[in-house]
């Protein structure tokens, strides 16, 4: 993969975050906090009235856009992100972001990123850092 400084991401995106999948991730994450699965409880917290994503959902649509650029999951060296809004079953998202350098380390070829999760049409819920290692370089891409 030939990959320089400035090239933009491939966005990821979420038709619509799953209320359901909020409900699970809950339970798995013995989550007692009701705004991820019950409006009433967002409602009466003045927050609209449709649940709020889990943040390790959110960076999961982060971590699957470097994956599907960089060659999997295993190619994630490091995200560090932070939180800056809601988001909401139904919500549409993408990620995305650009590469802010690449360098050699250790015998791997790394590429640093800054990445994004906005809700469409809105700003960024999140935002953050991340090194992806890259598929070695071929004789054509060096």
């Amino acid at each position: 993969m030939d990959v320089v400084v400035g090239a933009e991401l491939p966005e990821w995106h979420v038709a619509s975050v799953s209320a359901e999948k909020m409900k699970t991730t809950a339970a798995l994450l013995a989550d007692p906090n009701p705004i991820h699965f019950d409006a009433e409880a967002v409602r009466a917290l003045g927050m609209g009235d449709r649940p709020v994503n889990q943040g390790p959902l959110n960076m999961g649509y982060v971590m699957n856009m470097l994956a599907a650029w960089s060659g999997g999951h295993d190619r994630l060296r490091r995200l560090r992100v932070r939180f800056l809004g809601n988001v909401f079953a139904g919500d549409q998202l993408r990620a995305g972001g650009v590469v802010t350098a690449v360098r050699e380390e250790n015998g791997d070829r790394l590429a640093d990123c800054e990445v994004f999760l906005a809700v469409v049409g809105g700003e960024p819920v999140l935002k953050g850092t991340a090194t992806v290692a890259l598929a070695p370089a071929t004789e054509e891409t060096r």
